[in-house]
């Protein structure tokens, strides 16, 4: 017989590069899934990593091998010291997402570094990782990987959107779960803040003080990807081939960029939704604390939008990842094929014993 109760650590770093979060969670099934976060933090990145992990999307293979074993060392380290810290003794999973350098599931590819073997016995732990590489072997996205937890722990919102460095949506339809990239949101606007010496955009002050630029915002809401049909996913390389050459021309107000894409950010996230004031959204990611941008989906939209506790803003993603390996642990369903495209439903990741 299964276990009923899972003491795990997730662990997740997103594509805009703010830190490494990591959760200590309680998971118990009576029925139905419960969750209760024990320990959680963010530990962001070193100004060196931060400028690897960004250039690194155009690094050689061998330096891309090289780079995975640094980013494994340093993540196991992360790790340690956060078991350390919280003095956690009781531990039956890490379970790390790594960090994508690059997804190109079109090309049957995608990289996510620090799942290397070396994880397990650097931290001490047995691990479960590499999350994504199957589900693109078996001719999917390779994300989103979230909504299978969307739909076990959350289902009392019609809609889940998070606000990461790119904006996905799960949602329930015909006894389906159907989830999907929407936009890019904080790899653009922290990006432009960035260029104003602003590490991020606190509260989206600085977009809130610029101007609508109609022209921008149409050719931004003509994007090709925004008419194609879920499965559909997004990654650094779309933002950089398809987002940064519309924005550069217009890189003499950097203001009206920041006011322009949130006003189109706003109006593809709300074109995703039914706009039906009785359908609940739950909002989370480090882009729900951007008021000009909720403010201005709020619009744009009747729906009933539900801002949690900062805990499941900022550590819902690494709470699901926690949640995907203890699916892994009981060799259960955690990833789905009406949601990444995959020719079938599967359990997914890698574990490595110590």
């Amino acid at each position: 017989m299964k276990k009923a109760n899972y003491k795990v650590i997730g662990v997740m770093s997103g594509t805009s590069l703010d830190g490494i979060d990591l959760v200590y969670v309680n998971f118990d099934f009576k029925n139905s899934w419960s969750y209760k976060i024990l320990k959680a933090e963010t530990v962001p990145y070193p100004l060196n990593w931060q400028e690897t992990l960004a250039g690194a999307i155009n690094y050689s293979e061998e330096r891309l091998t090289d780079l995975n074993k640094k980013y494994t060392n340093f993540l196991a380290g992360i790790i340690s010291r956060f078991i350390e810290t919280h003095q956690i003794k009781d531990i039956d999973a890490v379970c790390s997402h790594g960090h994508t350098i690059k997804h190109e599931p079109e090309n049957n590819y995608t990289l996510q570094i620090g799942n290397l073997p070396e994880l397990a016995y650097l931290s001490g732990q047995k691990v479960i990782c590499d999350f994504r590489v199957q589900d693109v072997a078996l001719g999917g996205q390779g994300a989103p990987l979230v909504p299978i937890g969307d739909k076990l722990l959350f289902s009392d919102y019609k809609y889940c959107v998070n606000l990461g460095g790119f904006a996905n949506i799960s949602t329930e339809k015909n006894g389906q779960r159907l989830a999907y990239d929407i936009c890019a949101v904080n790899t653009v606007l922290n990006y432009y803040s960035q260029k104003l010496g602003k590490e991020f955009d606190e509260g989206g002050k600085l977009a809130s003080s610029g101007e609508l630029n109609k022209n921008l915002l149409k050719e931004l809401n003509k994007l090709p990807f925004y008419a194609q049909k879920p499965p559909k996913s997004l990654g650094i390389e779309w933002v950089k081939s398809e987002v940064f050459p519309i924005l550069e021309k217009y890189e003499e107000n950097i203001p009206n960029i920041l006011h322009t894409f949130t006003f189109h950010l706003a109006q593809q996230i709300a074109k995703t939704l039914d706009d039906g004031p009785e359908s609940k959204v739950l909002m989370t990611g480090g882009g729900t604390f951007n008021n000009f941008l909720m403010r201005l989906l709020k619009n744009e939209s009747q729906c009933h939008f539900t801002i949690p506790s900062d805990e499941i803003i900022n550590y819902k993603e690494a709470l699901i990842f926690g949640l995907l390996g203890v699916l892994k642990l009981r060799d259960e369903v955690n990833v789905l094929k009406s949601v990444t495209g995959a020719k079938k439903d599967h359990s997914s990741g890698v574990i490595y014993e110590i």
